[in-house]
């Protein structure tokens, strides 16, 4: 509904300028063009903006410039169209923001993805030397038989806060994940009642970056070095059970607890991290446990984190993943459970 309320308010906007149109013709024809030249692109702006198109607002901002200027030099009688520019100039900036937030992560995908993929199916030899319950889990997942998977697009939904005591956020979010290499970009858009940020959350190369901004605009955040890459690293061992065919990667290593709990190692580009994965008696992942660092500005510390699977099972493609679940940092006063996700659908083998 907003969408179209505000593309009509553009097309009314740009109607005003026929009258500045028809009454400067009669005067210097020139002058008469430059208004009818700003009618027709804030037209066509409503039209792309409602259609959605993200080029929209280069159009918007030319137009805006354009009767700006002509209001300016006849600012007696035109002055009032300013507020509708004003506004019309914000739209354009905060989409600018968005616009520009996507090409950025459109970019990073150009390199993020393997230039050679190797077609392999999983056989039953090749998880033999796993621990039991390890197997059992690859086994639930129906992996057997299908190509190890080397890409995966992700589509999630769900709510975030940045506080134990914070209101939820909405999310909706998209992930790409390569195991071979291990890294994967995250890029999500949360909103609250006031205002919206983008993030963006990656791993490559071994290395991890956290970004988010505010209205896609106002960097609040923009974290990396050595404890961000362990925390990266953490994060793609415990999503790993969206990917399972990478459990048999050889940068990873199994260890097993008991009947239904196994720990993996994660060695990549001098990192080295550990986690516990717990299963239940069918094989399906119940939870994931490691210590992560947790971002401060004043300095990271190292916290229990916590992803459990709320018991919803899927399966695309023929895998079978858990699709609701909640991460959790668990500090010493309070269980600060921040996000809460569902997979809503996977693609694998596709850019």
């Amino acid at each position: 509904m907003i969408r179209i309320v505000f593309s009509f308010v553009i097309f009314l906007h740009g109607l005003v300028h026929l009258l500045g149109f028809v009454e400067e013709w009669r005067l210097s024809k020139a002058v008469g063009i430059l208004w009818l030249i700003a009618c027709l692109l804030f037209i066509l702006s409503a039209v792309t903006y409602l259609s959605r198109r993200e080029w929209w607002w280069m159009v918007a901002a030319i137009a805006t410039v354009l009767s700006q200027i002509l209001i300016i030099v006849y600012w007696k009688d035109a002055r009032p169209g300013t507020i509708a520019n004003f506004i019309i100039l914000i739209a354009c900036i905060l989409s600018y923001g968005s616009w520009s937030f996507d090409r950025m992560v459109s970019d990073e995908l150009e390199s993020f993805f393997p230039e050679k993929i190797e077609k392999r199916v999983v056989t039953a030899e090749m998880i033999d030397e796993l621990p039991p319950v390890v197997q059992r889990w690859l086994k639930r997942s129906n992996i057997l038989g299908k190509e190890i998977i080397q890409i995966a697009h992700l589509k999630q939904r769900g709510e975030m806060r940045i506080k134990p005591e914070g209101s939820w956020m909405s999310v909706d979010a998209v992930q790409y994940i390569s195991t071979g290499p291990p890294g994967f970009i995250w890029k999500a858009d949360v909103k609250s009642s006031l205002m919206y940020f983008s993030g963006r959350d990656k791993y490559m190369g071994g290395e991890g970056q956290m970004l988010i901004k505010l209205f896609s605009l106002i960097p609040v955040v923009d974290a990396r070095g050595r404890e961000i890459d362990q925390g990266a690293l953490l994060r793609y061992l415990g999503e790993m059970v969206w990917v399972p065919s990478a459990a048999l990667s050889d940068y990873i290593k199994w260890e097993e607890i008991d009947s239904t709990t196994a720990k993996a190692t994660m060695s990549y580009e001098g990192i080295r991290a550990s986690g516990i994965f717990k299963f239940d008696e069918n094989g399906d992942f119940v939870s994931f446990e490691a210590d992560r660092y947790y971002y401060r500005k004043e300095g990271s510390t190292l916290e229990r984190w916590v992803i459990i699977a709320e018991k919803n099972y899927k399966e695309f493609e023929g895998i079978r993943v858990p699709t609701t679940l909640s991460v959790t940092w668990k500090f010493e006063t309070v269980d600060f459970t921040w996000y809460k996700l569902e997979i809503t659908e996977i693609e694998y083998g596709r850019r």
